[in-house]
């Protein structure tokens, strides 16, 4: 069985931001594909969300090369769980030595194709979603005070939505030397989309209205990469309050 990817991925200001904190990466020669936000200050999160993306796919690279291959679903988990671990080593050593970079971290979002799998990593509130046919999953939970507060029954969705404190996270890359990442996969089928996104798409674009845009965009034969700006120009017109990031992985199977 033959699988093979399309994928793309687009970054943009925003409308309020001073500078872009969000970064992402493409690795294809790995099957992995990356998504961090930034935090700090705009000089920290900057530097913090390209350094986590950098040292997250080179720890993947140096995995599959020790072993040949990252195939199979526990070496695909460890090899992007010390990626994980990775990434938040070189955020806090950069964070060492040099004080000025003090308290700047980053979010983290990634996936792994392997055959008929897909394995993901999430740190913080930027989240994957599964496209299939008319639907839009969320794959992963945010690491944020508010999905407490629902999880735990505190607030509603409704109040979480409307709060003041949607930036507030619970576990992010680079503030702590002890950090759990959450592992999980999903069987993907062909024609399924990968959706990984920056809190700055999904506080204005529900799933819903993703799916609506990806497929209304797939309908006309349109590119990945016109998929990916149609998502961006939703999340502006509809705010733009904050950096906005998405990359799109199509899986085909023969």
């Amino acid at each position: 069985m033959a699988v093979s990817i399309t994928a793309a991925a687009q970054s943009d200001i925003g409308r309020v931001r001073k500078s872009n904190q969000d970064a992402f990466g493409v690795a294809p020669d790995v099957r992995l594909y990356v998504v961090c936000d930034g935090m700090g200050g705009a000089a920290g999160g900057e530097i913090a969300s390209h350094l986590a993306v950098d040292a997250f796919i080179a720890s993947f690279r140096a995995a599959s090369h020790r072993g040949a291959s990252v195939e199979g679903p526990q070496r695909s988990a460890n090899a992007l769980y010390q990626a994980a671990l990775a990434a938040n080593a070189a955020v806090l050593a950069r964070a060492d030595a040099e004080p000025a970079l003090n308290g700047m971290g980053s979010t983290l979002v990634a996936a792994h194709v392997e055959s008929e799998r897909v394995h993901l990593v999430n740190v913080g509130d930027s989240r994957a979603y599964l496209l299939r046919d008319d639907d839009c999953l969320q794959l992963t939970v945010d690491h944020s005070y508010l999905e407490e507060q629902v999880r735990l029954g505190y607030m509603t969705r409704a109040a979480a939505d409307a709060s003041p404190m949607q930036s507030v996270i619970t576990r992010a890359v680079g503030i702590q030397e002890g950090f759990e990442p959450d592992l999980s996969r999903v069987e993907v089928v062909d024609g399924d989309i990968i959706l990984l996104a920056s809190d700055g798409l999904t506080r204005h674009v529900d799933a819903p209205a993703i799916a609506q845009i990806v497929n209304g965009e797939a309908g006309r034969e349109a590119s990945l990469v016109a998929c990916c700006k149609a998502l961006v120009d939703a999340a502006l017109e509809r705010g733009g309050s904050d950096n906005i990031t998405c990359a799109l992985i199509q899986i085909a199977i023969d």
